[in-house]
């Protein structure tokens, strides 16, 4: 039975009954691995266990898009979404494989050497590896020319200085994919991209994981580098100078997957919702009876829709090479603005249950705040749209 409350029709890329399985064993899977009482555990615990990424490694579901040469699966960007909107539908927020599937590995796949990919792909494939990109400092968010995390080289070898903050999987990540200056004298054209395998490095360390608001299953944590020697060939590619290129060409996909997993928990808030509101009752009868909430759960199925609509045009443009930033942008912003917004309205019909941690459209409105700063807060988003006017 599908978790969408949607009447929306599978787009014509995914009509092929492949993408049908695969996104019943996806949901099979974290079913079975990820249900609700072991999600409240793990909240408790701030982080998805270890043995849940192995588990997914050996299930097949890391490294869906890394091409089989490498260990991967061989698939495409559809996998990658097909895993995140059942994710997202079962209200499973901050378990960030997004983030290792669909962000950190295509930096390899993309930009990585033959050696670095034969050599740290099969490891994120298998879960041995777990990965975080680390960007922002705590003096640098959205204006990544002004990092100020240090790699020179020195012989045949990188040293690294610096800090991280806000880092997504900072608990149990060891590889790392470092923002950092190889000519702190210039800006953009100072900043390359460097591998840290961090079981393997002497003065790296974790800071504590960081207490949020809400995406408890993640934790996110606060990183130092006190000079940490790596070798020469964990350069992502083969020159410096490289990195803000890189990380410009790879933000649409970012961004589109924060779309895409914002239409899965605005399915997700709607479902719970209308359960809801058809067995409880006020005054006599049940609250979907009253015109007021109908009005307004119609207007929300059909914001939820056009959404949904939105994002799927956008994943089809993705696969064919097609999306560029400013619409990526677009769904960023308008899809997570939405989200907001939603998530909001659908806990006013709990009443005071709503604000109830034990309810999950509490967690839900907990976990919904952050979206709109992450990847690029709204107003970023509104400013690179602009300048595609």
């Amino acid at each position: 039975m599908s978790l969408s409350p949607l009447s929306v029709p599978l787009p014509d890329y995914r009509e092929d009954e492949e993408f049908i399985i695969f996104a019943d064993s996806v949901g099979k899977f974290l079913d079975q691995h990820l249900p609700p009482e072991r999600l409240t555990e793990m909240r408790k615990q701030k982080c998805v266990p270890r043995e849940i990424w192995q588990r997914a490694g050996d299930f097949g579901l890391l490294g869906l898009s890394i091409p089989e040469e490498y260990g991967g699966m061989g698939g495409d960007y559809r996998h990658e979404a097909i895993l995140q909107e059942e994710i997202g539908r079962r209200g499973i927020e901050g378990w960030d494989i997004a983030l290792h599937n669909g962000i950190v590995a295509p930096y390899l796949v993309d930009y990585g050497t033959e050696d670095q990919k034969h050599r740290i792909l099969p490891k994120m494939v298998s879960g041995e590896y777990i990965s975080a990109i680390c960007m922002t400092e705590p003096g640098a968010g959205s204006d990544v020319q002004s990092i100020r995390t240090s790699a020179i080289r020195t012989g045949d070898h990188y040293v690294v200085n610096g800090s991280k903050i806000f880092i997504t999987n900072g608990q149990t990540a060891n590889l790392l994919l470092v923002a950092a200056k190889t000519d702190p004298s210039e800006c953009a054209r100072g900043i390359s991209m460097v591998i840290i395998e961090a079981d393997h490095v002497e003065g790296f360390r974790r800071g504590t994981n960081l207490d949020k608001v809400g995406r408890e299953l993640a934790d996110t944590s606060e990183l130092f580098f006190d000079d940490v020697k790596i070798p020469a060939n964990n350069l992502l590619g083969a020159s410096e100078g490289r990195g803000f290129g890189q990380m410009m060409e790879s933000l649409p996909q970012e961004r589109l997957n924060i779309a895409v997993q914002e239409c899965a928990a605005i399915e997700f808030a709607l479902r719970i919702t209308l359960d809801y509101v058809k067995e409880r009752k006020a005054f006599g009868k049940k609250i979907i009876e009253f015109q007021n909430t109908e009005f307004r759960l119609a207007e929300i199925k059909t914001e939820a829709t056009i959404a949904k609509v939105f994002v799927d045009h956008c994943i089809g443009e993705h696969i064919k090479g097609d999306l560029d930033s400013a619409t990526a942008s677009m769904a960023k912003y308008w899809v997570s603005e939405l989200h907001g917004k939603i998530v909001d309205q659908c806990l006013q019909f709990f009443g005071g249950y709503g604000f109830m941690n034990e309810y999950p459209i509490a967690q839900a409105w907990r976990d919904a705040r952050v979206t709109r700063i992450y990847a690029g807060t709204t107003e970023v988003m509104k400013l690179l749209i602009a300048r595609s006017l």
